[in-house]
């Protein structure tokens, strides 16, 4: 372990990176009762895509933990997720496409060679570098009221309505009363730190909802969606399903290719800065950053998510990154690949208990949505409105399109073109970094598609 992990100049012990290990892992095994249900949305089979998740989660933390020797661990990420059932998926259902997370995969896969690419050549941290910091953070708090949103909808508490657009939903449903409950447990254990908290919150709001089934007050209808709450143990069911392997749409992309290019640079776009913050935030926490503030073997780390990425769309699950709960265990003493190791074998582990898993119902899983939602919406209060008018309104728009529009992609779209249009009519054209040239002419090309 020494060896390979060098603990000693790390300053830590095996004990403590285990102990960090199980620390992360059990702040972010949410996702694998998350992802099904969510992707689910999407028309694919929840238990396919749990084992994909638990599976691509367990590679691309494992080259984490190898390659890069950094207590990072990843998974599907949360906000990729939502953009991956319901934007893509949504939206090409809308236009009859029969199977639209086949196209979704193709998009994921090509997203991670490409991230493969840029890793090598450097080009990421580049991009990360040039983009303006609120049209980060605008981004950023705008998937978390996306993901909120979509929680939300999830339990019946936000409902459509021919009038005002949205309502309020029925407040004497159990979903309704029992997601609320579970959001407000989240909230007191976060308080008193409770290691796991999201997870915690997620199996206390099953279990109410499992007494609510017994009493009679939660009626099981599987017509109306109202699906028994009681995981089933027969032996076979301990057997985690194949996922489903290399199920791409070329031949739509072939024939679609603006309207791909789109679709994959949102992946793009939002995968980068996840990432990229993750792992900065993250090795701030841990005394990690180097003398200027730079983050060591950045490379390396930043191709450990490209290669989960590539592993998940084979495997059949949304894009893969770098999880922000990582900074759990770096809190509890984490600074090595051990500590990302452990939490990949867990991942394995938790492959053999699906059925638990998949039993948890959507509106248990409504306040961890809800919750990291908030934990992103959170960045906007370090956006700058007074400065630059550019910056003001091109972060404020990414921020409230993909909510009030139910898409990340317009959001980041009509962001960066109000970013550079502003910049252009207020005479600090200079001032564009040709990335941000670059990605206004692709989204310039997608509106011209939407529009025809």
């Amino acid at each position: 372990m020494e060896k390979i992990f060098k603990l000693k100049e790390h300053g830590t012990t095996v004990k403590t990176e285990i102990i960090a290990g199980i620390t992360t892992f059990l702040s972010m095994v949410y996702i694998l009762a998350v992802n099904p249900s969510m992707l689910a949305a999407a028309g694919m089979d929840p238990a396919a895509v749990f084992t994909a998740t638990a599976v691509s989660a367990a590679i691309a933390t494992l080259v984490m933990a190898f390659y890069a020797n950094y207590p990072v661990m990843l998974a599907s990420g949360m906000g990729l997720n939502a953009y991956f059932a319901y934007s893509v998926c949504g939206s090409l259902a809308e236009a009859g496409i029969t199977e639209p997370w086949k196209v979704a995969l193709t998009a994921v896969l090509v997203e991670g060679i490409i991230f493969m690419i840029l890793s090598i050549f450097k080009f990421r941290e580049t991009l990360v570098n040039k983009v303006p910091k609120n049209l980060k953070l605008g981004i950023t708090a705008g998937i978390g009221l996306f993901i909120a949103i979509v929680g939300l909808k999830g339990a019946g508490i936000v409902v459509a309505s021919e009038s005002t657009l949205v309502d309020m939903g029925s407040i004497t449903s159990p979903q309704f009363a029992l997601a609320m409950i579970g959001l407000l447990i989240i909230g007191v254990l976060h308080h008193y730190k409770v290691t796991g908290y999201i997870l915690w919150g997620i199996l206390a709001t099953w279990i109410l909802g499992i007494i609510a089934q017994f009493a009679g007050w939660y009626v099981v209808d599987p017509e109306v969606g109202n699906y028994s709450l009681l995981p089933s143990f027969a032996g076979a069911s301990f057997v985690p399903k194949a996922p489903t392997m290399f199920a791409f749409s070329f031949s739509w992309a072939a024939k679609n290719i603006v309207h791909f290019a789109a679709i994959v640079f949102a992946f793009l776009f939002v995968d980068l800065f996840d990432t990229a913050g993750t792992l900065i935030g993250v090795a701030a926490k841990g005394n990690l950053l180097d003398e200027d503030g730079n983050l060591p073997k950045a490379g390396p780390a930043l191709m450990s998510d490209a290669i989960g990425t590539v592993a998940g769309a084979c495997l059949g699950t949304s894009t893969v990154t770098s999880y922000v709960e990582s900074s759990a265990g770096v809190a509890q003493g984490g600074r090595t690949g051990l500590t990302a190791l452990t939490g990949a074998i867990l991942f394995l582990v938790a492959l053999f208990l699906s059925p638990i898993f998949l039993a948890i119902p959507g509106f248990a899983t409504t306040p961890a949505l809800v919750f990291v939602g908030l934990l992103m919406a959170s960045s906007v209060k370090d956006m700058d409105f007074e400065s630059d008018i550019a910056d003001a309104m091109g972060g404020f728009i990414a921020l409230i399109m993909m909510p009030f529009t139910y898409s990340i992609a317009n959001g980041i779209m009509f962001g960066i073109l109000s970013w550079v249009i502003l910049k252009i009519f207020t005479g600090k054209g200079k001032d564009i970094h040709p990335v941000m040239w670059i990605s206004a002419a692709l989204f310039v090309l997608r509106i011209i598609t939407l529009a025809v």
